[in-house]
């Protein structure tokens, strides 16, 4: 039997969004307590964030960095919106086909939980055989990525384990 590729997949457990902390970092996070993750430019992390749900929860990467990797934890505060940067003449990622009537691009408002004491590196998390199979590892480019219950969990527990063990 083929399964019916219309069927509804089941929800992420758990988001990955990157970001190059030079850019915005998780301390950024951790000051602003909130802000709006925009900027996506990319259709197939566009489609992910509109499916980002209020109380999600977010591993924060840091990328092009010396030590890449998961940097702390976030949640989604606000599902999907328009992203006002595509409409912004004076912004980098400002989109002249962009249609406010028929938005191109989506937001979602990420809030701060923990900052981890050290990054998770991107090796170690690769060779793990639960995060391996991560499309984030598959498909590098991407800003934002879901996780299933069996990677977000092991990724949980890990992120867990890296604040219990700060001093």
């Amino acid at each position: 039997m083929v399964p019916d590729s219309k069927a509804a997949l089941p929800h992420p457990a758990g988001w990955l969004f990157k970001s190059e902390p030079s850019v915005y970092s998780v301390a950024d996070l951790k000051r602003e307590h909130r802000c709006r993750w925009d900027g996506v430019r990319n259709y197939q992390a566009r489609n992910f964030l509109r499916q980002a749900r209020v109380g999600d929860p977010v591993a924060f990467w840091h990328s092009n960095t010396a030590q890449s990797g998961v940097a702390g934890l976030g949640r989604v505060l606000k599902a999907a919106y328009p992203d006002p940067t595509a409409f912004d003449k004076k912004h980098a990622a400002f989109d002249p086909k962009s249609d406010p009537a028929a938005p191109r691009w989506f937001s979602v408002d990420v809030g701060f939980v923990a900052e981890l004491p050290h990054v998770l590196p991107a090796a170690q998390l690769r060779a793990d055989p639960a995060l391996s199979g991560l499309l984030f590892f598959r498909q590098g480019r991407l800003s934002v990525c879901p996780a299933e219950a069996s990677a977000w969990k092991r990724l949980a527990a890990l992120c867990a384990a890296a604040l219990k063990s700060a001093p």
